[in-house]
């Protein structure tokens, strides 16, 4: 790994969180009565869209050779 190594790791806890968050989002809108639809749909929009994204920066960043699987 490269010295950006670190900031990259930074990068995808914080996306893992916020797809994790995305994730429980959508779930608790599942069982709420009287929640709106649109929203649970919305949440876990989110969290496919974060989700493609990370998998992107991280097929990027490895086939730049910034990070470098074991």
């Amino acid at each position: 790994m490269m010295a950006d190594a670190p900031l990259v790791k930074v990068f995808i806890l914080l996306a893992l969180a916020l797809i994790l968050a995305a994730l429980a989002s959508g779930f608790m809108g599942l069982f709420k009565e009287g929640q709106d639809d649109r929203r649970t749909v919305r949440a876990l929009t989110w969290r496919v869209g974060l989700s493609l994204g990370l998998f992107l920066v991280i097929v990027v960043l490895g086939s730049l050779g910034i990070i470098e699987p074991r």
